[in-house]
C-alpha cells in the first residue's frame, strides 16, 4: 500500500517549483525590459540645440526677402535712334562726371538741326516784320480817328454858325438842318473809328501773342533737340563705376534704348518684396534688420511700392551703415521689418521650426534626461525671439534643432 509523502518532501519540492517558476519569470521581465530599452529611440545630447524658455522683450517684425543693389545706379539710354561709332570706356571702369564713354552717329541729327536754327531765324524776322505791320496799321488807324476828330469839331462849328445866322434872320431852317445833319453823321463815323481802333488794338495784339507763343514752342523744341544733341555724347552723369555698356561698335540702337550704367559702388541700399498679405504691416520710415549670414544691419524702410504686383509688395531699404563691407551688389539677404514692440513675455529662440503664429509639438527636456513632446502654442516673432503663448514655463529647454526623425515618437532618450 502507498505511503503518505512526508511534508518536509513536499515542503521541498513546491519551493523548488516556485524557484523554478520564479528564475524563468524574472528571466522574462529582465528579457522584456532590455528589448524595451533597445527599442526606445535616443539621441546625443551634443547633436541637439537647445532654448531655454525665458522673459523679454520681442520687437515683432516680419520676414521678408531682399536683394543688395547700389544706393545711386543711373541707366543712360540712347536719346536718338543712331548707332554706336566708338566706345571709350569698358565695364568695370571708374569714371567721372563728364567722362565719354562711347560715341554715336549724329550726323543726321546734327543737319537737322541746323535746318532749325535756320527755320528758327526765319521765325523770329516773320515775328517782328508782324510787329512793324501790326504798328503801321494801327498808327494809320490811329491818325484816321484824330482826322475825324477835327472833320467833327468843324462841323460842331459849321452848325453854330448856321443856328446864329438863323437866329439873326440871315439863315434858313434848311441849312441848320443839314448842318446838324452833317455833325451827327460826322459824330457816328468818329465813334465807329474810335471802336474799330480798340478793336484792331485787341486783335492785333491778340495775333502778336499767338505769333510769340508758337515761337517759343519752336525755340523750346529747338532746345529740346539741343539738349538730346548734347545728351548723345554719352558722357557719365557722375562719379561711378561703369558696370555696363554696350561695346558693339556699328550696333543701331533705338531711341530710349539702354546704351550704359554707371553705378556707386560704394554705397547700397536693399529692394525687398514681401507677400501683399503683411504689405500693411510695411510702412515708410519704419525699423528694419538686414541679416548676411551672421551679421545685423540696421536700417529703415525708405519708400514702399503703392501696388502689388504677383502677390508681393515691393519696398526700398535705407541702411545706416550703407558701405559695410559684406555689402556687394545682387547679394540676397534676408530682412525683417519691426512693426510693434512686445514687454515681458515668454519667449523662445526662433529657428527653422517656427513658420509662423499657431499650434506646435515641440520637445522638451525632462528631469530624467528625455525629450517629452508637449503642445504649445507660439505667436508672434522677430529674426531672434518667437512669443511662446502657452505650454511652456520660464526655464523649460526646448529642443529647437531639427527633430522630423521623431515626429511620431512622445519621449526621445538623451544620452
Amino acid at each position: 500500500m502507498d505511503r503518505e509523502i512526508p511534508k518536509e518532501i513536499r515542503q521541498k519540492e513546491r519551493n523548488k517549483r516556485i524557484m523554478k517558476y520564479g528564475g524563468i519569470a524574472t528571466s522574462i521581465v529582465i528579457c522584456i525590459t532590455i528589448l524595451i530599452s533597445f527599442m526606445q529611440s535616443s539621441v546625443k545630447l551634443k547633436d541637439l540645440v537647445l532654448s531655454t524658455v525665458d522673459k523679454g522683450l520681442i520687437e515683432v517684425s516680419v520676414s521678408a526677402s531682399g536683394k543688395v543693389v547700389p544706393a545711386f545706379e543711373e541707366i543712360i539710354n540712347s536719346p536718338i535712334n543712331t548707332r554706336i561709332v566708338e566706345v571709350y570706356r569698358k565695364g568695370g571702369d571708374s569714371v567721372d562726371v563728364g567722362t565719354p564713354i562711347l560715341k554715336l552717329d549724329l550726323q543726321s541729327t546734327e543737319t537737322e538741326y541746323r535746318k532749325l536754327l535756320d527755320e528758327e531765324q526765319m521765325r523770329r524776322y516773320q515775328l517782328e516784320q508782324l510787329k512793324v505791320n501790326n504798328e503801321t496799321f494801327l498808327s494809320n488807324l490811329s491818325m484816321n480817328v484824330k482826322v475825324s476828330a477835327m472833320e467833327l469839331n468843324r462841323k460842331q462849328v459849321e452848325l453854330r454858325n448856321e443856328r446864329y445866322l438863323d437866329s439873326i434872320g440871315s439863315g434858313t431852317t434848311d441849312k441848320v438842318r443839314q448842318a446838324e445833319l452833317a455833325y451827327n453823321k460826322g459824330m457816328l463815323e468818329l465813334e465807329q473809328l474810335q471802336q474799330q481802333y480798340e478793336n484792331e488794338k485787341k486783335v492785333k495784339a491778340a495775333d502778336l501773342k499767338v505769333k510769340e507763343l508758337e515761337f517759343n514752342i519752336f525755340s523750346k523744341g529747338l532746345a529740346e533737340m539741343k539738349r538730346t544733341l548734347d545728351d548723345a555724347q554719352v558722357g557719365s552723369p557722375r562719379k561711378a563705376i561703369l558696370t555696363y555698356v554696350n561695346n558693339q561698335v556699328g550696333a543701331q540702337v533705338a531711341k530710349g534704348e539702354q546704351i550704359a550704367v554707371v553705378s556707386d559702388l560704394s554705397h547700397f541700399k536693399v529692394e525687398g518684396e514681401i507677400a501683399d498679405t503683411y504689405g500693411d504691416r510695411v510702412a515708410a520710415g519704419g525699423k528694419v534688420i538686414v541679416k548676411i549670414g551672421s551679421e545685423k544691419l540696421e536700417g529703415v524702410v525708405s519708400s514702399v511700392t503703392p501696388l502689388s504686383k504677383n502677390g508681393v509688395i515691393s519696398f526700398s531699404v535705407q541702411l545706416n551703415n550703407d558701405s559695410h563691407k559684406r555689402l556687394r551688389s545682387g547679394l540676397k539677404t534676408d530682412v525683417y521689418v519691426m512693426n510693434a514692440v512686445k514687454e515681458d513675455v515668454m519667449r523662445l529662440a526662433n529657428a527653422s521650426y517656427y513658420v509662423g503664429r499657431g499650434d506646435y509639438e515641440l520637445f522638451v527636456l525632462d528631469s530624467e534626461d528625455q525629450l517629452v513632446k508637449r503642445k504649445v502654442k507660439l505667436g508672434d516673432s522677430n529674426f531672434e525671439y518667437v512669443e511662446v503663448v502657452s505650454g511652456l514655463q520660464p526655464g523649460d529647454q526646448v529642443v529647437v534643432s531639427d527633430m522630423s526623425s521623431f515626429k511620431n515618437k512622445n519621449k526621445v532618450k538623451v544620452d
